[in-house]
């Protein structure tokens, strides 16, 4: 039984879930539309260009979701699987986790995005754990602030270490990775299976000139 990773956005979805989220807020009031599309696009470049400073975007972006409760958040966040995430689950990327389900395989998705947006989306596609960037709650409200290693770049293999010391069950040997993106490359590095997704133009030519599998789930 090895490890089957995936990363979520770009790669099992047809698009960035956390940008999604950002103009879903944005085209239904929970935010200042403006200001916030501006900042919600600038950041989503500078995270294409692999240069976005993670923890300045999360203090951008989880600001608006100490403005509601947990239960109305889980209730916009209904509307927002069923209008924006459901047209674009990738089927080929469901098949691929069924290859490796029958295989007996450990399914998990880790993610960049936060477990808020990616939590349902991962039941979607039954994965057996979720890594995600982890919020802090009180008071039934996210106060805005991150629990431990956020899951970016190299956080995503510091967040996979620190799940192997806890499931000594499972290890690294044969472990495949599928991802669309160069931030993920410190990981893809790691594993014995590295597979580029869709790969944006850096990932791809850093691929082809190591060998690695690259595919396409669109």
């Amino acid at each position: 039984m090895a490890l089957a990773i995936f990363d979520l956005d770009n790669t099992l979805i047809a698009g960035d879930s956390d940008d999604l989220w950002g103009e879903f807020m944005a085209a239904n009031g929970l935010v200042e539309t403006e200001t916030f599309r501006e900042g919600n696009n600038r950041f989503y470049e500078q995270y294409k260009q692999g240069v976005m400073d993670i923890r300045e975007y999360l203090d951008f972006s989880l600001q608006p979701l100490t403005q509601l409760t947990l239960d109305e958040l889980e209730a916009w966040h209904g509307r927002f699987m069923e209008q924006q995430i459901a047209p674009i689950l990738l089927k080929k990327g469901r098949e691929q986790i069924e290859i490796h389900r029958q295989q007996g395989d450990h399914i998990m998705i880790i993610t960049a995005t936060n477990r808020f947006v990616t939590a349902p989306i991962a039941k979607e596609f039954e994965v057996d754990t979720l890594l995600a960037i982890d919020l802090e709650i009180q008071d039934n409200r996210y106060t805005g602030k991150v629990i431990g290693t956020p899951t970016y770049q190299q956080g995503k293999v510091t967040r996979l270490q620190e799940w192997l010391n806890e499931h000594p069950e499972h290890t690294m040997a044969g472990c495949y990775f599928y991802s669309d993106s160069k931030n993920d490359l410190p990981l893809l590095k790691r594993v014995d299976n590295p597979v580029a997704i869709d790969p944006d133009p850096d990932l791809e030519k850093f691929a082809t000139a190591n060998g690695w599998q690259i595919t396409s789930f669109r």
